[in-house]
């Protein structure tokens, strides 16, 4: 019954009373707090949604003093509610009372209402006798009390303004309150130029713009910005080289780069230029949290630090420049976030860190260790966030059965060791080829599970992002969402962070031939068919949204793709050179027409700058057909 009116989240105890609330036209809405003001953007809040949804004008008002009989609503900030950003929603024939500790639970009973509003009540019906709001009560408050979305934009992709605003605006309304963007070289410098001169990086103000933005929805912009690995965009410039680890390459796991990708954990040189990115970049925000990155220094040790980490070993070597970086973080008055990744590979070090720092817990599995990783932090008594992800990124549409799996065990496993945090992530690897709708589905679910994970554990997904993803009642494009994000299981190999059809893109067709070649033609048949499946009720989808042709052209363009793929699979198990000849000629004109959309496509939501590097991997696929 928690959620019979299909909200997002779901709340954690919802109560229908009986009877219902008639809105009328004239009404007021209610500020009671020691501070009006900032109750502001919540009543407008709900005061736009009731004008686009019933055609009603309420008008605000600050003096208790106000006639009772003329309030319709009343928002008021009390004591009495014990649960930060908690609050308690009433709906009573005579009105609607949403009462909380703090502003921010004024917001998400609002957000709340809103949804309530949505489900209940269309123009058309309320023109007509009908029932009005369902009376009932709400009690409510989160699991984690920072719930946040990473959205990476330095794999290519950064997104307009345009396109960040709204994704705040509808995060905000599945009450999500941190946003990072993963940055790398995407923040415009003025001190370093030349590594973000073809990325149309995020500026100055456009960052003090989006904080504004932020705030007003009650998200933390964090800022983000890798300090030690992931460095590649700025070492490949001349200035920057001789700060490198491993100048002239290194190893990682799985194969072998020619370009240095962490700094020189021994270079004082690499903590001036940390100095100087923090120095510029930190005043923009508000916020005094900052991620420093950290994560996959792979070329640790195969360079300048060699003789240093076999002597002291490499996590003592990683440890030491960390808490480097920690003192530049702490002289700034911020509090230090960073990856947790390479000092879980050394846990005996864990318990050296310092106790206001914030360990980021990342896995994007279903099946990664978040139980025994958060046991560990905690142990140590070290402040830790779980980081799971959509598991959009290395997919073409999507792994829906893995990010369900991995959200919810984040969340579950958070909960058990105490975690503060929840940070699902959103990568963009390897040419950032999903559209963002495909992410929708992992940061609702994310969203619902982060805030109250036993009211959401038995979420109708398919509904609940339908309708508060792509405002679509009918329930077709959150199916449509739901299943082209499954086709990626029906190859049989579920590769680690990635999906079949997104390596067979990404790997010449000799590779795919060797390495696939248990894979048969009939099981590429098999998923052919079921793309097709998958998309067929995109027909009969009715999305409400302004951007609902571009959203049905994503979809379409992911699903051709896919398609794509499992032909270039084929392609690689044909024996006929005729056959094979034709496929290529096939297949090269189908690439051809995909890319020249998806550049079209690409620039609806996103800036230019990275669009060259993500097409020439597309261009690659090409280049087998020539």
């Amino acid at each position: 019954m928690s959620n019979s009116l299909n909200l997002l989240p779901a709340p954690r105890q919802l109560e229908m009373s009986g009877g219902a609330f008639a809105p009328a036209d004239g009404r007021l809405i209610l500020l009671d707090s020691a501070d009006p003001r900032a109750l502001r953007f919540a009543a407008a809040r709900f005061q736009q949604a009731l004008h686009d949804r019933l055609g009603l004008t309420w008008e605000t008002v600050a003096s208790k003093s106000t006639p009772r009989e003329q309030i319709a609503l009343t928002l008021r900030v009390t004591p009495e509610q014990a649960r930060p950003q908690g609050y308690d929603l009433t709906i009573a024939p005579d009105g609607i009372t949403i009462e909380a500790q703090d502003e921010a639970g004024i917001f998400y009973g609002i957000c709340t209402l809103i949804q309530i509003l949505e489900s209940q009540i269309s123009k058309a019906q309320y023109l007509t006798p009908g029932p009005g709001l369902s009376c009932l009560h709400i009690s409510d408050w989160p699991d984690f009390p920072v719930r946040g979305v990473l959205l990476d934009i330095s794999r290519d992709k950064v997104p307009t303004m345009d396109t960040l605003l709204a994704l705040v605006d509808l995060l905000a309304g599945w009450k999500i309150n941190q946003l990072q963007l993963y940055t790398e070289h995407t923040f415009a410098y003025r001190n370093h130029p030349e590594v973000w001169a073809n990325a149309s990086p995020m500026t100055g103000q456009e960052i003090l713009d989006l904080d504004a933005s932020c705030r007003q929805r009650h998200i933390e912009l964090v800022p983000n910005q890798n300090s030690f690995g992931h460095m590649e965009r700025w070492l490949k410039h001349p200035r920057y080289l001789p700060l490198a680890e491993a100048p002239n390459g290194f190893d990682t796991p799985w194969d072998h780069r020619d370009i240095p990708s962490t700094l020189c954990p021994l270079d004082p040189a690499s903590m001036d230029l940390v100095h100087s990115l923090y120095d510029e970049l930190l005043p923009h925000f508000s916020s005094h949290w900052l991620n420093v990155g950290c994560d996959e220094t792979w070329d640790l040790g195969q360079g300048r630090s060699k003789e240093e980490c076999e002597k002291r070993g490499a996590g003592r070597v990683y440890l030491e420049f960390l808490l480097k970086v920690y003192h530049e973080v702490k002289a700034r008055d911020h509090i230090m976030q960073f990856w947790g990744d390479i000092i879980m590979q050394h846990p005996e070090l864990v318990p050296e860190l310092p106790k206001d720092v914030i360990a980021l817990e990342w896995g994007y599995e279903a099946s990664h260790p978040f139980d025994d990783h958060g046991a560990h932090f905690a142990a140590a008594g070290i402040p830790f966030y779980v980081c799971p992800g959509t598991s959009s990124w290395c997919s073409i549409a999507g792994r829906t059965h893995n990010s369900l799996g991995n959200l919810f065990s984040a969340a579950q496993n958070g909960l058990k060791h105490g975690a503060l945090g929840y940070l699902n992530t959103d990568w963009g690897d390897y040419g950032h080829w999903q559209f963002l709708p495909i992410s929708y589905l992992g940061l609702g679910v994310g969203a619902a599970y982060s805030w109250a994970l036993d009211a959401n554990r038995d979420l109708d997904v398919v509904n609940a992002i339908g309708w508060h993803a792509f405002r679509d009642s009918s329930g077709a494009m959150g199916r449509v969402a739901y299943d082209l994000g499954n086709v990626y299981r029906a190859l049989g190999i579920e590769p680690h962070n990635s999906s079949v059809l997104f390596r067979i893109l990404q790997q010449p067709i000799d590779w795919v031939r060797a390495y696939y070649a248990d894979v048969s033609p009939a099981t590429f048949h098999t998923t052919l068919q079921a793309i097709d499946q998958a998309m067929r009720p995109l027909a009969s989808a009715h999305v409400a949204r302004s951007d609902a042709e571009l959203i049905t052209q994503e979809f379409t363009l992911a699903a051709r793709l896919m398609r794509h793929a499992c032909r270039r699979g084929l392609l690689a198990h044909e024996t006929d050179p005729a056959i094979a000849a034709a496929l290529r000629r096939e297949l090269d004109r189908d690439m051809g027409e995909f890319i020249a959309e998806y550049q079209q496509v690409w620039l609806a939501r996103n800036r230019p700058g990275g669009l060259e590097d993500s097409v020439a991997r597309l261009g690659q696929v090409r280049e087998d057909y020539g």
